[in-house]
């Protein structure tokens, strides 16, 4: 069966033809050429339950999962596209992250999109009280940045601009960039294009020099 199959159709598909590694990355794939109310069967020689995890992270609200039979050593999953993208979604209470600005102990990100398949990054970072990122040159993309509790400081190459809850600030790429937390930390949520992952050098409070 292809992709033009009418709403309803089945088609099989057994993983255990699959080296393990490769399984999970096959059933995406296979899901995402299905039409709407359209199901896989899967067939495998082992509980799925990990694939039924990365389902409900990735597509939660969109899929239905119905499990026909439970082994042992044959499994038989009944799994149905509902929508024909994943859904929109609440990934959080922001003023729950903002109401915990200031845990001592706790600096770096402390969030970020779970989903797998994005076009955005996005991560809450946390600074302890009077705790810090050191200077450092932005990458080649902006950044758009929230602050979502406490206060602080953001130094560019021209002096420092306050921050506080609410302040909506604009790295543009490549600009030099330093943080500082006010005596209350400081917690703002950044966003921008997805890229690889950066590190950010963050200084605690009672940190020798």
């Amino acid at each position: 069966m292809t992709n033009t199959d009418p709403p309803g159709t089945t088609q099989e598909l057994d993983l255990r033809e699959l080296d393990a590694p490769e399984r999970h990355r096959h059933v995406l794939e296979r899901y995402a050429q299905l039409p709407v109310e359209a199901s896989l069967l899967l067939v495998d020689d082992r509980d799925p339950h990990d694939l039924r995890h990365e389902f409900e992270s990735e597509h939660p609200g969109s899929h239905e999962w119905e499990q026909l039979a439970s082994g042992p050593g044959r499994w038989r999953i009944r799994l149905t596209k509902m929508a024909s993208t994943p859904l929109p979604r609440l990934l959080l209470d922001t003023r729950a992250v903002a109401g915990r600005t200031g845990e001592p102990g706790v600096s770096g990100a402390v969030w970020n999109i779970p989903a797998r398949e994005r076009d955005l990054d996005s991560n809450i970072i946390s600074l302890e009280p009077g705790g810090s990122i050191d200077a450092y040159a932005g990458p080649e993309l902006d950044v758009l940045i929230h602050v979502l509790g406490g206060e602080g400081t953001l130094g560019t190459e021209r002096g420092d601009v306050p921050l506080s809850p609410g302040s909506l600030v604009w790295l543009p790429r490549r600009s030099r960039r330093s943080f500082a937390a006010g005596p209350g930390g400081l917690r703002y949520l950044t966003v921008h294009q997805r890229r690889q992952s950066l590190v950010l050098r963050t200084t605690r409070p009672d940190a020798p020099a």
